[in-house]
Parts: C-alpha cells; sequence; structure tokens
C-alpha cells in the first residue's frame, strides 16, 4: 500500500473500527494516526484490489524486539462487501510467505476477539493455535466484554516448539497450600 492509496482505504478502515466489534484501536480516531498506526509503524502493508475496488489490507511487523524479534505479527481487514470471498485467507497465505522472506519464524495475533467465530475458525484452519485467553479484554460494541485470544503459528521448518498445555487456574486456597510453607526455626 503506497501513502496515497490509505486514503481510499480509510473508510473501510474508520467503519471497522467504530464498529467495536474486531479491533480495539481508538474508534475517534483521525485518517492521520490511522495511517501512522496501518502504513508507517509496520514493516509493511499490502492492498487487495480487484478492478480498482478495494477489498481489504494488511500489515506486518515484529511482534516485539530485541531477542522476541523473529516473531511476527500482522492486522487483516477485509471490506464488508468482500467479506466471505476468501479475501482473509488470501492476505494471511502471503503473509506468512512476506514473514518468512522477512526471516520471521513465527507469527503471533494477539488480540483476536473470541466472538469473532469467522476469523477464529479461519485462523485455525491457516495452522494458527490458540494459546492463551485474556477473560474480558474486549469491550464488544453489542456484547458487552468479550474474551480475546492469542494465536501463533511457527512459520520455520525445523525445531517446531511444543504448544503448551493450556494453564489451569488454581483457586485461592490451593495455591496457598502450594506455595506456603510453615517455616522452622533454626538456632
Amino acid at each position: 500500500m503506497a501513502p496515497q492509496d490509505f486514503a481510499a482505504f480509510w473508510p473501510i478502515f474508520r467503519d471497522i473500527v467504530a464498529a467495536r466489534e474486531t479491533y480495539a484501536f481508538d474508534p475517534e480516531m483521525d485518517e492521520a494516526s490511522a495511517r501512522l498506526l496501518w502504513c508507517e509503524t509496520p514493516l509493511e502493508t499490502w492492498l487487495v484490489e480487484e478492478q480498482g475496488e478495494i477489498l481489504g489490507s494488511y500489515f506486518l511487523k515484529p511482534n516485539a524486539a530485541g531477542p522476541g524479534g523473529h516473531v511476527g505479527n500482522c492486522g487483516y481487514m477485509v471490506s464488508p462487501a468482500a467479506r466471505g470471498k476468501g479475501v482473509a485467507r488470501a492476505m494471511c497465505e502471503h503473509s506468512q510467505q512476506r514473514a518468512r522472506t522477512r526471516g520471521f519464524l513465527a507469527l503471533q495475533f494477539n488480540s483476536v476477539v473470541a466472538c469473532n467465530a469467522p476469523a477464529v475458525a479461519l485462523w485455525q484452519k491457516m495452522g494458527f493455535d490458540i494459546v492463551g485467553r485474556l477473560p474480558r479484554a474486549y469491550r464488544h460494541a453489542t456484547q458487552g466484554l468479550v474474551d480475546c485470544l492469542v494465536m501463533y503459528k511457527w512459520l520455520g521448518d525445523e525445531n517446531k516448539p511444543a504448544m503448551p498445555e493450556p494453564v489451569q487456574l488454581i483457586g485461592r486456597k490451593n495455591i496457598e497450600a502450594l506455595v506456603s510453607r510453615r517455616r522452622r526455626r533454626e538456632g
């Protein structure tokens, strides 16, 4: 996406963010702030067009810096008119190729809104594992506080890391029994 392309993409971005169903971006964000976030901060931003109509866009950036810089992060937006036409799948496939080209060994999605069933199902079909759940981390416009998922996919061919077992929550009394021990007085 070239900087001048963002003006054409802006109405899609604005409406998706304002809907408060999938992105934890400020719904009052102006176009300049959105362009900075979507186009200037990431390493790459791509636009999907068909016969001059914008179908969607995605960005690719590092998820973290330094020792975590080998893990990438993407954000995808599909025009409402293009939903169900395979645009998100095509962008996800392309983003994985670009991530490998850029030297990323994995992709991580930090905050997939759990009630966004089509996205969760697609990312799982694309090989992403749910590695974490953030309870009530998103204020959905119609459903109130809902969970977000952390999703992860190893892109490297070798040494695929084992996915950890989901963390089991332990009640306070159980935690105290596990970690609290009486100390003996010595001397």
